[in-house]
């Protein structure tokens, strides 16, 4: 079985490290640390079999198909396969505005 190396775009470290300061803020630090470590783990998971994920309905009905989504818990982590890595654009909670938040980072990337 291939695997594939697994890059976090900038902004995607931004994001899950933004997550962990706001749950360590409203919630406690130990769960900041779960939920952060959660959500590594599941990028990880993604060097075996990527295309496991789901198209981002979003931007699926744009007609493209170039990126995937897994979720952990409501966050969604959505990324783009290459031959041979998996590239980490976005990570967001689900119940976030993500139309807007999608169109623009990914029309960025």
């Amino acid at each position: 079985m291939k695997s594939y190396a697994v890059i976090l775009a900038d902004n995607a470290e931004e994001d899950i490290e933004r997550i962990g300061e706001y749950i360590a803020q409203t919630d406690s630090a130990q769960r900041a640390r779960r939920v952060v470590l959660g959500i590594r783990d599941a990028v990880n998971e993604l060097k075996e079999l990527p295309e496991r994920g789901r198209y981002v309905g979003e931007i699926l009905n744009m007609g493209t198909r170039d990126y995937r989504e897994v979720f952990n818990g409501p966050y969604r982590i959505i990324y783009r396969v290459t031959e041979d890595a998996v590239v980490v654009h976005l990570i967001a909670d689900g119940r976030r505005d993500m139309r807007t938040l999608l169109m623009r980072r990914l029309l960025q990337a």
